[in-house]
């Protein structure tokens, strides 16, 4: 078998699902070779003199290292079997062991291990399960914990969960043994190496023209805006967009369980929750990274995704004066976007009544837009909903765009249509104050999506 063919084989591993008994048995026994030359390895050389290189620079100075290592084993290899053993046990020193290629594969949006043997990603939307395999419980926990260390957190029994994160930005999620019944849980989820951009969004038909044009006056006249939407919707991708919108002579103060957005304005100031320590004190919660962001003279605050008590005080700082404020909340829709703010003010234990509640959300929300995946895997904005005032106890809005599924295609994508309501909203004017201009036209447009 000539070198090409056999290192087409050993990547289509990283695709395929596992295959019969004999190829199985074969798996495993390149496993143990790669064991056993990573624990020689450690025992030969000094991992803390190359610390202080970059990590391409000392992969490259003790890859001839590995290489001896892998030559001294008695199975016999192809080079190409020899060159993929080498970079896998670089990639244990180095890096995220079997996960890497999957890192370094940008189609790829998500990485979920299930079990050391059972690991899925999604990419365009769709899980897939890949033949990426762990030695065993131990080896994807060593894993899991040289993510958390990296951003200075920790997990072992007495904290068995946490949220973290890759210097590229990518969220991870990971659940130990007690509360993982069947061994470590790995969630990773992936953010692009540019952000998305507006023709991004169009080109994929998740929006379009006219909303989009909307949506960047909106931004740019400073309403605030609450993008809801279930998981893996796209939420934190959508803010990141829409905060290209904003001004970069505004100071812009965000807050974050896990920071992960990429805003392009030089003028920003990043904030990050941080969990307790080992006797159980000093957790910084995002509250309380909100009441310290009014004394930071922010322009606009945007916070990554309401989820508690914090709710109260992103309400309270955009009915104060700090216009333009943008978050995200898990939602099936606008209205219950609503409900679960009420539900979360109601959380902050401060004693307001759900009238005056409502009333806060109706005075600090300008602008709910909705996001959905489909069944098919493509993102769409389905409504976007203006927060008129209220009525009697209830908070009123009006549609101003949506989405109208019909169907799905023969190839199964998800079709449907995008269209006004023909309801000029009421912000429109706090949008021609600001120097803006919003055509008549934009109110009376539609698209079909096929």
């Amino acid at each position: 078998m000539t070198p090409n063919t056999d290192l087409q084989r050993l990547q289509s591993r990283l695709t395929e699902p596992p295959a019969p008994n004999g190829r199985e048995a074969s798996a495993a026994q390149y496993q143990e070779i790669k064991f056993s030359v990573h624990r020689k390895l450690l025992d030969r050389i000094n991992l803390e003199a190359l610390a202080a290189r970059s990590g391409e620079q000392a992969r490259q100075e003790i890859r001839p290292a590995v290489g001896k290592l892998v030559n001294e084993e008695k199975t016999p290899l192809s080079l190409a079997e020899k060159e993929q053993l080498i970079d896998e046990v670089l990639d244990e020193v180095f890096g995220l062991g079997p996960l890497e290629p999957l890192l370094r594969d940008r189609t790829v949006s998500d990485i979920l291990v299930t079990t050391p043997r059972m690991v899925y990603v999604e990419r365009a939307g769709k899980l897939e399960r890949t033949a990426i395999e762990f030695k065993d419980d131990a080896h994807l926990q060593r894993i899991i914990e040289r993510v958390v260390s990296r951003v200075g957190r920790r997990i072992d029994e007495s904290s068995p969960m946490v949220d973290a994160r890759l210097p590229d930005g990518s969220r991870v999620n990971a659940v130990i043994p007690p509360l993982a019944v069947d061994g470590p849980l790995l969630s990773i989820r992936r953010f692009g190496g540019s952000p998305l951009q507006p023709v991004d969004l169009l080109r994929n038909q998740s929006i379009i023209e006219p909303m989009l044009e909307l949506l960047k006056c909106c931004v740019k006249a400073r309403l605030n805006i609450i993008i809801s939407g279930g998981t893996g919707a796209g939420k934190t991708t959508f803010l990141n967009m829409l905060s290209g919108f904003i001004s970069p002579n505004e100071r812009i103060v965000t807050i974050e369980d896990a920071a992960e957005l990429q805003l392009r304005q030089p003028h920003v100031a990043r904030l990050e929750t941080r969990p307790a320590n080992i006797e159980g004190k000093g957790a910084i919660m995002q509250r309380q990274l909100l009441i310290n962001a009014l004394r930071m003279r922010p322009d606009r605050i945007i916070v990554g995704e309401v989820r508690g008590e914090e709710a109260l005080d992103m309400l309270q700082a955009m009915n104060t004066g700090h216009d333009g404020s943008l978050t995200t909340v898990h939602a099936n829709s606008p209205r219950d976007a609503i409900s679960r703010l009420e539900v979360m003010v109601s959380m902050s234990n401060s004693n307001i009544n759900l009238r005056s509640i409502r009333q806060q959300v109706a005075s600090a929300v300008d602008l709910f837009v909705q996001i959905s995946r489909q069944s098919d895997g493509s993102r769409r904005v389905t409504h976007m909903t203006e927060c008129v005032g209220m009525e009697g106890d209830q908070v009123t809005t009006q549609d101003i765009f949506t989405f109208e599924r019909s169907g799905i295609s023969k190839d199964g994508r998800v079709m449907g249509r995008f269209h006004s309501t023909g309801i000029r909203p009421k912000f429109s004017e706090r949008i021609k104050a600001a120097g803006l201009d919003i055509p008549l036209s934009i109110f009376q447009s539609s698209m079909e999506v096929r």
